[in-house]
């Protein structure tokens, strides 16, 4: 099946992942049958597949289809089919609680008891709109090849204001990544909207964490602000040499939900099959296959750890403060501030 997955993207790619305004449409060829789910999900193309092919262990009967895109862009599509009155989605794995808090809001989302509820170590919500499915820690990474351990900055306030580091640093777009947003939302929290104006004067690029991790090695880059699971891929999957560092100023920890549309809303009004996945996705072999995709389990009882991970506890000592509700109500604040200190500001 995973090269017939493999050519379902190839065939109905019909958008690039990298374009700003567009998502990526993979669809997994199964057998026919009228039991039809929508997966709207910011998780990367490669961990899709990987998750493609579990779930057709589990529920060989239903076609299943993962539209990926960047939060930012989700969102953007939602809207418009809200807008519309009929989503494309029956499931949606976006990054941040804040956007499933809005959602919610709107009467968008179906309430449902996840039987796993009770075994997640982190928040959900108790009226069973939205739980969290996966852990992504936003980190930064360096090269050892190319500069020296003991001497590189290790916190997010050097990041943005040591000037060693000038003209070499680079990070995702916010605008497009909702890991992304959750982390300039935290480090405001943290430091105000004074650190934007300092990643503007360090001339910080705006690029995908792909492109950063190529920077780093190629030297272009002494250091860039990345998720954790990005640089724990490439290690794994290229033997790559790149380093994580857990920042002193905190780990930005950031649990992504996963939401089931209400029917009225859903493309093909099928809660029931929806709630399965979701609670397979929160079961222990659900989120073993999250941990396998180099993200951290969101349960309790869950000890085993991303490849070349350390424990999330250990993590969690240092992690941090983070306001959703801050997210949510200042979200397009922040948004306008970072662009026109940084995106703008960028020589």
């Amino acid at each position: 099946m995973l090269s017939k997955f493999v050519l379902a993207v190839t065939i109905l790619t019909f958008f690039s992942c990298a374009s700003i305004d567009k998502t990526c449409e993979c669809r997994t060829a199964r057998n026919a049958s009228s039991d039809r789910i929508v997966i709207y999900t910011s998780i990367y193309e490669d961990v899709i597949k990987s998750l493609d092919m579990a779930l057709q262990k589990h529920f060989p009967n239903t076609t299943i289809d993962f539209v990926y895109g960047g939060t930012g862009q989700l969102q953007s599509r939602v809207a418009s089919e809200i807008a519309s009155g009929r989503l494309g989605a029956d499931i949606l794995m976006v990054a941040k609680p804040s956007y499933a808090v809005e959602l919610m809001e709107k009467g968008v989302l179906h309430r449902f008891k996840s039987r796993y509820a009770e075994d997640l170590a982190f928040e959900y919500d108790k009226d069973g709109y939205w739980y969290p499915v996966r852990i992504s820690n936003m980190v930064l990474a360096f090269n050892p090849q190319r500069n020296d351990k003991n001497s590189i900055p290790r916190s997010f306030y050097d990041f943005a204001h040591n000037d060693s580091l000038r003209d070499a640093v680079s990070m995702s777009n916010p605008i497009i990544s909702g890991t992304s947003k959750a982390a300039i939302t935290a480090l405001r929290d943290k430091y105000g909207y004074e650190f934007f104006q300092a990643l503007g004067t360090q001339n910080v690029a705006i690029e995908s964490g792909a492109i950063a991790l190529s920077g780093l090695e190629s030297g272009e880059r002494k250091m860039v602000m990345v998720l954790e699971e990005s640089v724990l891929r490439k290690r794994q999957q290229e033997s790559s040499t790149l380093e994580v560092i857990y920042p002193t100023d905190g780990t930005i920890i950031i649990p992504s939900p996963i939401m089931i549309v209400a029917n009225r809303w859903s493309a093909n009004n099928n809660t029931s099959t929806a709630e399965l996945i979701a609670d397979w996705f929160l079961s222990p072999d659900g989120q073993g296959a999250i941990v396998n995709g180099w993200m951290h389990s969101v349960r309790r009882d869950f000890n085993r750890t991303p490849y070349d991970s350390i424990p999330l506890a250990n993590i969690q000592t240092n992690r941090m403060p983070f306001s959703w509700e801050n997210s949510l109500r200042d979200g397009n604040e922040i948004l306008i501030t970072f662009e026109e200190h940084v995106i703008n500001n960028r020589r």
